[in-house]
């Protein structure tokens, strides 16, 4: 089991009035699953997943990811979890513009101290899987849209993360864009990786092998997509 909530809850106080943004989520994701998370505007979508993230905290309940109860850590230790265990993938790339492809993808190396040599190898590797290998020294402004998303899907892969989390990952790119970031999903899922991806398009969704929806800070539906199960097969 990769993540395991139970009984959820966020509660945003804003001192007039308090807003629960969760109301007691109960999820089990597995290793190798590839999942969306689908739901409008205020649902709780992005909240279940800034806390999956490790990067807000949750008011009450368990959330458990890889083994690790993350309710007991510390804010150090939530950014050690963060570079360790978690892959980011946002729909802004967040990419550094004075860094080309390489560097970027060396930056959560950076923090987790792994010698310079090591660095290069493994963001060289990084890109390649991505079908960057020919433009590892541009930078961001240098590269489509697509591009640039495919940099963010690198730098998340590169420390082998034990989750991929993507926030609305084709909301900046136009549809053909989209449709290579999703083949490149796709293809980290069948080499093993565990992707859980928000986004609000039914198309992105029907990409993925479980389908999650949320609205008022609950889940309504979670189901197997079976046509996208039937077609790629079960991992």
């Amino acid at each position: 089991m990769i993540i395991k909530t139970e009984n959820l809850v966020k509660v945003y106080d804003t001192g007039a009035i308090q807003v629960e943004a969760l109301k007691g989520i109960n999820l089990n994701i597995e290793k190798n699953e590839y999942v969306s998370i689908m739901g409008a505007s205020g649902s709780g979508k992005s909240t279940l997943m800034n806390i999956l993230g490790c990067l807000d905290r949750f008011t009450s309940g368990k959330y458990v990811l890889d083994g690790v109860d993350v309710s007991a850590l510390n804010d150090l230790e939530l950014a050690h979890i963060r570079n360790k265990k978690i892959g980011f993938v946002f729909q802004a790339f967040n990419l550094l513009p004075k860094m080309n492809a390489l560097e970027n993808v060396m930056l959560p190396m950076v923090y987790a101290r792994v010698p310079v040599s090591e660095r290069i190898r493994k963001a060289r590797i990084a890109l390649e899987k991505v079908g960057l290998k020919e433009r590892i020294k541009h930078k961001p402004n240098e590269m489509s849209g697509g591009q640039r998303q495919r940099v963010a899907i690198a730098r998340a892969l590169v420390n082998e993360p034990a989750i991929i989390l993507a926030d609305e990952p084709t909301g900046n790119l136009d549809s053909k864009s989209s449709e290579e970031i999703m083949t490149i999903f796709e293809r980290l899922n069948m080499d093993g990786a565990t992707v859980v991806m928000v986004t609000h398009e039914p198309d992105i969704a029907a990409h993925t092998k479980r389908i999650i929806t949320f609205k008022d800070g609950n889940i309504i539906s979670d189901r197997m997509n079976e046509k996208r199960i039937m077609a790629g097969g079960v991992s």
